[in-house]
């Protein structure tokens, strides 16, 4: 059985000098013999860091709405890496609107993790508001190999606040992949679809029935998140 994940955390500033407080999860070692394959993975995987970026601030999300999916994560040999986006928590600044002044807080945050923990690989995941701004972030991080959404509200409501992300996302060659509840009450089935069909690169979906768009976020979710997104890692 897995040990529990070390827990350190930090300070990460951007490039318009605002501080985040970010948390790092790490994979303890696996030293018993009945777990040597399990340690085999976490070397296998020591390359990778996944940085998750929360939902929308504005509206209460934080970075400990994703301290699961990160724990989860870090059990299988990833290293992890969630923060507090700019006036959330103990960082610093004031959310914007629009998510466009937090993507330099991804940005940043990405770019720490390179030059810290000893990796030269980067999935980044957003969750609902989070989706968007990360995004957005994809393609200004050479590191970045592969994205994934949780809860993308392409629908036309939130497009009001998010639409001009969209293109970010689409039009980048790196592989994608979203994940949906059926019954998400931002973005239909129909509507997912047709944004991804004028979308860059390999796309997937994995479109999950009957749940809406809050559920999803919930922590009962929490390990078939872990499970969609160590796949798509191991695809890439």
């Amino acid at each position: 059985m897995s040990r529990t994940p070390t827990i350190d955390s930090c300070t990460v500033e951007t490039s318009d000098g605002v501080k985040l407080h970010t948390t790092i999860f790490k994979p303890n070692p696996y030293e018993d013999e009945e777990e040597e394959a399990l340690g085999e993975e976490i070397s296998k995987n020591s390359s990778w860091v996944v940085v998750l970026v929360h939902p929308y601030s504005i509206l209460g999300g934080c970075q400990s709405l994703l301290r699961g999916i990160a724990s989860g994560l870090t059990r299988k040999g990833y290293k992890v890496l969630t923060f507090d986006m700019r006036g959330v928590g103990r960082s610093t600044g004031k959310p914007s609107i629009t998510g466009f002044k937090e993507i330099k807080d991804v940005v940043a945050v990405c770019k720490w993790g390179c030059e810290n923990l000893s990796v030269n690989k980067i999935l980044l995941v957003g969750s609902s508001a989070g989706a968007p701004i990360a995004g957005s972030a994809v393609d200004q991080v050479e590191q970045i190999v592969g994205y994934v959404s949780i809860g993308y509200p392409f629908g036309l409501l939130a497009s009001v606040l998010f639409g001009r992300h969209h293109k970010n996302i689409l039009k980048s060659p790196k592989p994608k992949l979203f994940i949906m509840g059926t019954h998400d009450g931002f973005t239909t089935v129909k509507q997912l679809n047709n944004k991804l069909r004028s979308a860059a690169g390999r796309v997937e979906t994995h479109l999950i029935e009957g749940i809406g768009h809050f559920e999803l976020e919930s922590p009962a979710y929490d390990s078939q998140m872990v499970i969609f997104i160590a796949e798509f890692i191991n695809s890439l």
